[in-house]
């Protein structure tokens, strides 16, 4: 086998995706498919952290539309990436994967705290790390959150997965005509407004010149492929 183009990974979801083909919950099946995938590139020994969204169960931004407060909103979401955390954990366990949850919202019953230190120890010791609870903070995405930890755990790439295999300059599931990119920078990312991650979180990447590799992890094989140097889905790069 090919060597790995990276030792230590840190791989965002989209909380839709384990929703599977339902519009709404936890697909315990869809768990299991997106666990076996992070199964195949574990044991290539390349450390992987995990940060999941919320969209599948709870949106701070869309209950605060609704007339909600945008802080109780946005910790609600938080609880609910602690929901999907532990469904990815169960699956990976159910594999024999050793796995970690971290978050950053205290609930010691189920998870440890997001510690930096504490979770370099359990990468160093081959376990997949998986962080909820977004930053701990209102007004903050679960992208941000991915940019940030992929900083503090000196990930070499996010890793983007979503519905669709990169970036377009406009959505390809409304447009036909949507173009595809290979390969874009933070500044046109920026410039274009394309809606890959929100703006704090591509400046976040961009200041540490930390690439992400956005990529429809729905395809089997595509997180292995990336992982083994293969052009899969969009590069955003310098």
């Amino acid at each position: 086998m090919s060597q790995p183009a990276y030792s230590r990974v840190l791989l965002k979801l989209s909380g839709e995706v384990l929703a599977g083909d339902k519009s709404y919950g936890i697909d315990p099946l869809k768990a299991s498919e997106l666990a076996n995938e992070i199964k195949t590139v574990h044991e290539m020994g390349i450390g992987i952290a995990l940060v999941i969204g919320a969209g599948n169960i709870f949106r701070g931004i869309k209950a605060a539309s609704k007339g909600m407060e945008r802080v109780t909103g946005d910790y609600l979401g938080m609880l609910a990436t602690i929901m999907n955390a532990i469904s990815i954990q169960d699956a990976l366990e159910k594999l024999n994967v050793q796995t970690r949850t971290l978050s950053a919202i205290t609930v010691s019953q189920i998870s440890e705290p997001y510690i930096r230190r504490r979770a370099l120890r359990h990468l160093e010791k081959n376990r997949v790390v998986i962080i909820a609870g977004g930053t701990g903070n209102p007004y903050f995405t679960t992208d941000t959150a991915a940019a940030l930890r992929a900083t503090e755990l000196k990930a070499e790439v996010l890793l983007k997965g979503t519905k669709v295999n990169g970036v377009f300059d406009k959505d390809p599931e409304l447009h036909n005509d949507a173009k595809h990119f290979n390969k874009i920078n933070y500044s046109d990312v920026i410039e274009k407004n394309l809606r890959v991650m929100d703006m704090t979180a591509i400046t976040l990447c961009k200041e540490n010149t930390l690439p992400i590799r956005v990529f429809d992890v729905n395809s089997k094989g595509n997180l292995k492929n990336i992982l083994l140097g293969k052009d899969v889905g969009t590069l955003i790069s310098e």
